[in-house]
């Protein structure tokens, strides 16, 4: 967005202003050609009897009464740059029918636009909505949902919050996507923390996934479900932005609001301060590492996943305490990140609550 404030022709803009010294009277006629006034010396009769040519003397007068309204005329034209016309409109609230309060700032708004997302599915909203309905700027519906979204649109209502009943494709527009599943709110991003915050508050048992270059949203959607089904309430990722993806929170049917996104500087510093708190890291590796069925978990553990095809980097492999790998037919290289962070994440619910 250019920060500069222009009409979208481009072109100056022209305003017509009175003279102090213009008489309040309406002789002035048309600002603009001057014509139309009401002068004494035109309301004068015309003595015929002296003019030789009445009718050439008559239409002489006009014309020139007219040339001297024009020349007299109390209007003068001012022009003004773009940009000063937004100095005054912000100044003055009264310049194209904008007021000072309604002005808007381009880089606040641009600030607003990047402290907000979407989040679209019936689950996904309905959990978000119980969770934090603070955080909803607009919202809209199809009509077939809203009688299950009764208590949210009477919340809306009282709280002065926008929302629209519209059809399929105004929801697609809006929601970016035609997987919408018939509603689409725009919230406030709920900031990823930091992590000595997050081991400040950390559990006695606590379980952490952390994700090493995971981006597609429907891994991570499915991930942040498989963590809050079996109660890892924590996700260590260097971009806090990439689990509130619409599509991620949408795959994740209401599992995102029971988990946060932990930040670090590096990625391997993340692990490092998990480390030096008391956590076991466990990485994973599809071709060596100890059995999963003979691994016994530590109530705090980290467990870490990296990207399909590539998997962890070598510096991250040496960060881990234990490293195990999932047992299979072998017919595949490799299990979904997801599914594999389902797997681990179930075996260390099931020797938590044993």
């Amino acid at each position: 967005m250019n920060d500069e404030n222009k009409s979208k022709s481009s072109k100056v803009k022209v305003m017509y202003v009175r003279g102090e010294e213009a008489s309040s009277s309406r002789s002035s006629g048309n600002p603009r050609t001057g014509k139309g006034g009401r002068s004494a010396d035109r309301k004068a009769p015309t003595d015929r009897r002296s003019s030789s040519s009445p009718r050439r003397d008559e239409a002489s007068s006009r014309r020139n009464d007219s040339s001297s309204h024009r020349n007299d005329s109390p209007w003068r034209t001012v022009s003004k740059r773009p940009t000063e016309q937004a100095e005054s409109t912000q100044a003055s609230g009264e310049e194209e029918g904008l007021t000072a309060k309604s002005y808007i700032d381009p880089e606040q708004l641009r600030r607003q636009r990047q402290e907000e997302t979407r989040v679209y599915g019936e689950n996904a909203c309905q959990a978000l909505f119980q969770s934090r309905p603070e955080a909803i700027v607009r919202a809209w519906f199809v009509q077939s949902v809203t009688p299950r979204f009764r208590e949210t649109l009477r919340w809306l209502a009282a709280n002065r919050k926008a929302y629209h009943v519209v059809d399929d494709s105004e929801l697609a527009k809006a929601a970016g996507t035609d997987h919408h599943g018939g509603v689409c709110f725009i919230i406030k991003k709920q900031t990823g923390l930091d992590v000595a915050a997050w081991l400040s508050q950390a559990a006695e048992q606590d379980c952490v996934v952390a994700l090493e270059n995971v981006g597609n949203p429907h891994n991570l959607g499915a991930i942040m479900r498989s963590c809050a089904h079996f109660g890892a309430k924590a996700i260590l990722v260097n971009d806090a932005n990439l689990l509130e993806s619409g599509a991620a929170v949408r795959t994740a049917e209401g599992g995102a609001e029971h988990v946060r996104a932990v930040t670090a500087p590096s990625f391997l510093q993340g692990l490092d301060a998990f480390r030096r708190a008391g956590y076991s890291i466990v990485t994973t590796s599809s071709h060596e590492g100890q059995p999963l069925a003979s691994t016994t978990f530590p109530a705090k553990t980290v467990f870490v996943l990296g990207q399909e095809g590539e998997g962890l980097h070598q510096d991250t492999l040496r960060q881990g305490d234990i490293s195990l790998s999932i047992g299979g037919t072998g017919n595949i290289e490799s299990l979904n990140v997801s599914v594999a962070a389902g797997i681990l994440l179930g075996e260390w619910w099931r020797q938590q609550k044993a």
